[in-house]
Order: C-alpha cells, then sequence, then structure tokens
C-alpha cells in the first residue's frame, strides 16, 4: 500500500523516509557504532524506543540512528544517561516549541494579510472623498 511522502504526493518506494523502522539491531549497532547490548540497555533506560515486528524482533530508523548518535555525544562530554535523557527531553520540546511557533507566525500572516486586502477595499479613492466647502462659517 502506498503512502503519502513528505511533499504531498504517492510515496515512492524508492523514497527514504527517517522514520521508517528498517534496521535490525546488529546494523543498528553498526551504523551508530555503537554495541548491540548498548542499544538494548538505551532502550531499557528509556532513551531509544525501536519499532518491534509481529515477532518481537527490533527494528531501527534513521532517526533512531541519530538519537544513537546524539546520545553518544552527550555520553562522550561526560553527561550521565539521566542528564541526557533529560537534555533530549529537552531538546524535543524546544523543537516542537519552534515549530509551534512558526505555524503560528504562518497563520498571523495569513491573517494580516487578510486585514490588509479588507482595509485596500475601503479605501475611497482621494477625488472622490475630498468636498470642498464653499460657505460662510458662522461663530
Amino acid at each position: 500500500m502506498a503512502g503519502r511522502s513528505a511533499r504531498g504526493g504517492i510515496e515512492s518506494p524508492f523514497e527514504r523516509r527517517n522514520d521508517r523502522a528498517v534496521y535490525v539491531i546488529s546494523v543498528a549497532a553498526e551504523l551508530s557504532g555503537m554495541h548491540p547490548q548498548t542499544l538494548r540497555i538505551y532502550e531499557r533506560k528509556g532513551l531509544l524506543d525501536p519499532a518491534r515486528t509481529d515477532g518481537g524482533s527490533r527494528r531501527y530508523s534513521q532517526d533512531d540512528i541519530d538519537r544513537l548518535r546524539r546520545i553518544q555525544e552527550l555520553t562522550n562530554l561526560g553527561i550521565g544517561l539521566e542528564g541526557v535523557k533529560r537534555i533530549m527531553a529537552l531538546e524535543a520540546e524546544i523543537k516542537d516549541l519552534k515549530d509551534q511557533m512558526q505555524a503560528l507566525q504562518e497563520q498571523s500572516k495569513v491573517e494580516k494579510e487578510k486585514i490588509h486586502k479588507h482595509y485596500r477595499r475601503d479605501l475611497v479613492p482621494l477625488s472622490q472623498a475630498v468636498v470642498l466647502f464653499r460657505g460662510t462659517i458662522k461663530g
């Protein structure tokens, strides 16, 4: 069954999606430069949540591999796994907030354009708006 691509069209079988779980644990370990047991530990600690086949085998996506590399960066800096977990949760929250902010900015821009179109429609040309007053002012 064909899915939708990131660009909104029908997904090509050759199109790469970063969330498609395709790698077995040995390949994921090799791609991330880690031992398979390390991946199991990270999963047990809640740092990683690979997809599972119907038979229960783990399958890793490119997003999972990128996550593993980020975990490795942080642990190489001397940060413990609980700290890594918290940092990654905060990074995900920041990303979500930035996405929300961008969506609101786009929505605001559309609304602003609607208001400006409405104003332009209500404008009256100066030649029609000016009425000369020829009378005397009594006061």
